[in-house]
């Protein structure tokens, strides 16, 4: 499939995210000091949507459930964050952001997650 158009630059103003469908696939994009990433639209943890808990603090995304982080610009995990942040290969041509497709990046999620258990750092 190769490069397709996901949005325009100006779809996502600076140091914010918002997600996209490509192909009936979301996708989230962000704009962290003008360099744009794209990723899928789950924390890879126990499925929290990123679009609206994800939170950027300067280039760091940061899923509020348990407060996993990723450093957008050099893809490094945070030191409480066990699982990487996929990430689709992103270029901008003008105005235009362009994301590498071939498939939708999934994650294998445990079976215990999302069970509320003690494992939940807020309970929830």
């Amino acid at each position: 499939m190769g490069w397709k158009q996901i949005c325009s630059t100006e779809d996502v103003p600076a140091n914010t995210l918002k997600q996209f469908e490509l192909d009936d696939v979301p996708i989230i994009v962000a704009n962290v000091e003008g360099e744009y990433s794209a990723f899928p639209p789950f924390c890879p943890h126990m499925e929290e949507p990123l679009a609206t808990s994800g939170m950027l603090v300067g280039t760091i995304l940061v899923c509020s459930k348990h407060l996993w982080q990723w450093d957008l610009k050099t893809g490094q995990q945070g030191e409480m964050t066990e699982k990487p942040l996929l990430m689709y290969e992103v270029k901008k041509e003008e105005s235009q952001v362009l994301i590498n497709f071939e498939k939708e990046l999934t994650y294998e999620y445990d079976e215990e997650d999302g069970d509320g258990d003690d494992d939940d750092f807020f309970n929830e």
